[in-house]
């Protein structure tokens, strides 16, 4: 199967889901791959599995996840890392072929963390926020 094959959620999208009564780990999850990358800044309520343990570790996600109906992965431009880690995590969750996962909606976040955080960012020269409360720098 290929990455490209998973489909992609828009920024704008995703913060709607963040900014709407949604719940992380309960409506959504937010699965964060980026690796050292990760220090810079993070989408809030993200869960960062690094991509270099992300094989030993998906096993417990896909646990984990099993009852949240949505479940977005991204790395900083998701092109490689997070669209792999969303097709080894819904290869091996369908693999289990549990009734509590046939439902589960897996997503790629477009443009990745990059695109995000210019979207979504604090602009220090002003201190006018577009959305702070997206991220965590």
């Amino acid at each position: 199967m290929d990455p490209r094959s998973i489909p992609r959620i828009t920024s704008a999208d995703l913060a709607d889901i963040i900014k709407s009564d949604k719940k992380p780990w309960q409506d959504y999850l937010v699965v964060d791959v980026r690796d050292s990358d990760w220090k810079g800044g993070n989408i809030k309520g993200s869960y960062n599995l690094p991509s270099q343990k992300f094989q030993a570790g998906v096993d417990e996600l896909i646990s984990k996840t099993k009852d949240v109906p949505e479940v977005i992965f991204h790395c900083k431009f998701s092109q490689e890392r997070g669209p792999n880690a969303a097709l080894i995590y819904n290869g091996r969750r369908l693999l289990q072929e549990a009734d509590e996962y046939k439902n589960q909606q897996v997503y790629v976040l477009q443009g990745g963390f990059n695109t995000f955080a210019n979207r979504f960012k604090v602009i220090p020269s002003s201190n006018v926020t577009r959305n702070t409360v997206l991220m965590h720098v």
